[in-house]
């Protein structure tokens, strides 16, 4: 028993993007740093946006705001540390902190879900049902459905992580991810992980198709009431109040069915490109969200010009009184 113990793992190895050449880790560490800095600074912004301009506190930018800080979570959960596994060759994470990121990984990513959730449901009663919109889509329900979503998205990482944590780790600690996800760390149990990855899995599937399945349910409602909608500019004008959300929404949900969808029908990639593909879809989101609230959400768009232009005279009025 005591060897046992002597030998257990205290700390995990990322290996990051299998078969990297040395020389190009300060290319990809840069390329990673400028992702998480656009993201923490397009994401910020939009957290500046909504506190400065009271025209934004609606409801379908309280769920925008959600997405964002969980955006913001999610990229200074994993970017980070696999950052310094290439800038200073640092990809040694504790035992305890592969697990906690883990559970945020898991945690966010569901919660991300779920948000999306709520977008669907914001655009279906707007269109579906817009004469009861202003009744059920009301800021104190999206409050309410936001928190639940925060609080229930904690339930499944938290079981994954209770029934992983205790799992003897006695042999190899090298984890082949830019990050600590479920699959990663259980593979290298000195045990069957079967009992607890069918369970993992199920909870995955739960999480992503249930508010799958309302999305595709609601963008179908929402594309037969506005084929009722006489005029094409009429229906156009319909259809374009969901596009930002059903971009966002792609983002998210169309490169995981991938690559889902690829191992059932037996493609398969090398580890590199899994990992290449999983980093895309995990962190390139985040990145591209914010921008392109700004680009199609008119309020926000309107918002940003307000603070641009209210910015730029004052700058110009300093300079001039400086000459």
């Amino acid at each position: 028993m005591s060897e046992r113990n002597s030998s257990r793992v205290t700390e995990f190895i990322l290996t990051g993007f299998p078969g990297l050449h040395p020389e190009y880790y300060g290319l990809v560490s840069a390329v990673l740093f400028f992702v998480y800095l656009l993201t923490v600074i397009a994401n910020a912004g939009v957290l500046f946006l909504f506190a400065t301009n009271c025209c934004l506190h609606k409801p379908v930018y309280y769920i925008i705001l959600n997405l964002a800080v969980s955006d913001l979570l999610i990229s200074t959960t994993t970017l980070p540390k696999i950052i310094s596994r290439y800038w200073f060759k640092s990809g040694i994470i504790s035992f305890t902190g592969c697990f906690v990121q883990m559970f945020f990984v898991h945690y966010l990513g569901s919660l991300n879900s779920f948000i999306f959730f709520l977008m669907a449901f914001d655009r279906y009663c707007a269109i579906c049902h817009p004469l009861n919109y202003a009744i059920i889509v009301k800021n104190a329900n999206i409050h309410i459905l936001s928190l639940t979503a925060w609080i229930l998205s904690s339930s499944f990482p938290l079981n994954m992580l209770i029934r992983a944590y205790p799992l003897p780790y006695c042999g190899s600690n090298v984890i082949n991810h830019c990050y600590c996800d479920h699959i990663g760390i259980t593979v290298l149990a000195c045990t069957d992980r079967t009992p607890y990855a069918l369970p993992a899995f199920a909870s995955a599937m739960v999480v992503l198709l249930v508010p799958l399945a309302f999305i595709v349910f609601s963008y179908c409602s929402i594309i037969m009431e506005v084929t009722k909608i006489a005029g094409f500019k009429n229906r156009l004008k319909s259809l374009s109040t969901c596009s930002t959300q059903l971009i966002i929404i792609s983002l998210y949900y169309l490169p995981r069915c991938f690559v889902y969808l690829a191992s059932v029908v037996g493609i398969t990639f090398s580890a590199a490109v899994r990992i290449v593909i999983i980093m895309l879809y995990s962190l390139g989101p985040p990145m591209v969200n914010p921008l392109i609230y700004c680009l199609r959400a008119k309020d926000i768009r309107e918002c940003l010009w307000k603070q641009f232009y209210r910015t730029v005279p004052h700058k110009a009025q300093v300079s001039a009184i400086c000459t």
